[in-house]
């Protein structure tokens, strides 16, 4: 009997923790792992947090610390004033697209478009998605590429990608 109630009550917490990790938004995976603090701290600035905590489905292509750290430290200090609002929602919104892509249904995509497929972003531009080397990357407007390094970190309203370098739009 004793084994039985451990089990039932091992099976409740499992379940209910999973339930409890699955109801966080992309944005509240984000706020929960130190090495976005920078991705939040832009958020933040450029009043996305709301938005991103919305209904979605969204696919972030998150940039990590170490991507920001690759911006001159005074390009993105001045990117994260309030005058600058607008200019940094429009780099942010380049990360996001509309709808839930996993990694599986970006590899059916590179296969479908041999290599290489165009995706509209929240900004309304595109960014390119390519295959090379046995790794995707995104290539930028200005023709920058960027490594997904990790992928399908899953929230409720969305799926985060890691990036290892922030893309920029024209």
């Amino acid at each position: 009997m004793k084994k039985l109630v451990f089990i039932l009550t091992t099976f409740v917490a499992l379940t209910f923790t999973q339930t409890a990790t699955a109801q966080k938004t992309i944005v509240d995976v984000a706020l929960g792992n130190e090495d976005f603090s920078t991705l939040v701290a832009a958020l933040k600035a450029a009043d996305l947090v709301g938005a991103l905590q919305g209904d979605g489905p969204f696919t972030v292509f998150a940039p990590t610390n170490s991507a920001f750290a690759k911006i001159d430290k005074e390009a993105l200090a001045n990117l994260l004033k309030p005058e600058n609002k607008e200019a940094l929602s429009n780099i942010l919104t380049y990360h996001v697209i509309s709808g839930k892509l996993m990694a599986s249904d970006v590899v059916a995509a590179l296969k479908k478009g041999k290599g290489k497929v165009e995706v509209k972003t929240l900004n309304g531009t595109v960014l390119t998605v390519v295959q090379k080397k046995g790794k995707i990357w995104l290539k930028d407007a200005a023709g920058n590429y960027s490594e997904i390094t990790a992928t399908d970190v899953a929230g409720s309203n969305g799926v985060i990608h890691v990036i290892d370098t922030v893309v920029m739009p024209k």
